[in-house]
């Protein structure tokens, strides 16, 4: 069946031609993709557990192409020591305290510059910079380099997806990395212990080259994950009245109150939780088989590509009721897999979790009848890293 499938097909709408594999074949190969493609959300999670068996240890992972070995792309006691490092700052109490501060002061910022105009672009003027400001922070950088962090975080992001479309690495994405390396480097050089990147380093387990492409991971995490997270979850928000009114009515009554934030934010919480399990920022992930093995039926070959469907497994109708219907309230929704699962589960989660429900609090009390644009229509694509291209919004200005 996955001859059928094309890219474009991937790319655009590929919720259909999922839900027809994952039915009759969850392990299928795509032509298209070089790679066998996993839809099923247990065999996914099958995959990612088993770093033994399914590795991203492998000279094709598109990722470390761009830049470099890193806990994104090694397994074993080498991802162990490039991970160790970062493990403690990003913790979710360690990340509440260093961040719930900031997080809310640059949403506040943002809402402040598009508050009077009454329409706004809200993944460009608002997700994009809200993402990059604080994964800015997050590295040691200054609130005045935003505008660079977001240059080097496109040409990297755009020289990955290349790689996986099969047409190679780009020159763009090679002087971004030399770019984002001598920024970070100075940061690690200038021994403020209280820089994370110049902690990670200090620690002696990771010389600064590769406390830089973990960063690198980081920054393009940090970005492309809470981006999509804040302009997806605004858009499902925004189509479904009733459940945009009820996160509405909350987020209002914590702004002004300033004492029930936590309820506040467990119903955005769970908002977002919902519209990552429709539309996972990252669409899929690598994996690389190092034996010849078996799963779901299909015999993959020693060193083939096993793409997993984060997509597909997120609407799996065996594990979530009613797949395809945007609902907050589900008893099990923690179960998708939209930041992975085993030992390359995201790192960042806490800190994209925090942005994002800060975010969408944010916009919720502050603009007064925020709703989609109707000239306008949003539309979520993307091979590998899925959202609106565009979240075109208007509100009732003052």
């Amino acid at each position: 069946m996955g001859a059928a499938i094309t890219l474009a097909q991937l790319d655009s709408d590929p919720h259909p031609a999922l839900a027809r594999l994952r039915a009759a074949e969850p392990v299928s190969w795509l032509p298209s993709l070089e790679g066998w493609l996993v839809t099923r959300h247990d065999l996914v999670l099958a995959a990612m557990r088993d770093a033994a068996t399914f590795t991203v240890d492998d000279p094709r992972f598109s990722t470390a192409q761009v830049v470099g070995p890193s806990m994104l792309s090694l397994d074993g006691l080498e991802h162990d020591r490039h991970r160790a490092p970062f493990v403690g700052p990003f913790r979710a109490g360690e990340v509440a305290g260093r961040f719930a501060q900031s997080t809310d002061d640059e949403a506040n910022r943002l809402i402040d510059e598009i508050a009077s105009a009454g329409a706004a672009e809200l993944r460009r003027a608002f997700a994009g910079p809200m993402a990059a400001a604080i994964v800015t922070e997050a590295l040691g950088l200054e609130r005045g380099e935003v505008a660079d962090v977001l240059g080097w975080y496109e040409a990297i992001v755009a020289s990955v997806t290349s790689i996986t479309a099969g047409t190679g690495a780009t020159d763009a994405g090679r002087e971004a990395f030399a770019g984002l390396s001598a920024r970070l480097r100075a940061v690690i050089e200038g021994g403020d212990r209280s820089s994370l990147l110049a902690a990670a380093a200090g620690a002696g387990s990771l010389s600064a080259e590769q406390v830089i492409s973990n960063a690198a991971v980081l920054l393009f995490g940090g970005i492309e994950t809470t981006e999509g997270m804040i302009a997806t979850a605004v858009l499902y928000l925004l189509a479904a009245p009733e459940r945009a009114e009820a996160a509405w009515a909350e987020a209002t009554r914590a702004e002004a109150t300033r004492a029930d934030g936590a309820a506040a934010g467990r119903a955005l919480g769970a908002a977002l939780d919902e519209s990552l399990r429709l539309e996972p920022a990252a669409a899929v992930v690598d994996r690389y088989a190092t034996a010849d093995v078996t799963l779901g039926g299909a015999p993959i070959a020693r060193g083939d590509l096993v793409r997993l469907s984060i997509t597909a497994a997120n609407r799996d109708p065996a594990v979530f009721a009613d797949p395809d219907v945007f609902d907050p309230g589900r008893p099990n929704l923690r179960r998708h897999v939209a930041f992975a699962q085993g030992p390359h589960v995201c790192v960042g989660v806490h800190l994209a979790r925090l942005e994002a429900r800060a975010a969408l609090g944010a916009l919720l009390a502050r603009l007064p009848g925020l709703r989609l644009d109707p000239e306008r229509p949003a539309e979520v694509r993307g091979l590998v890293f899925r959202k609106p291209q565009r979240l075109d919004v208007v509100w009732d200005a003052n």
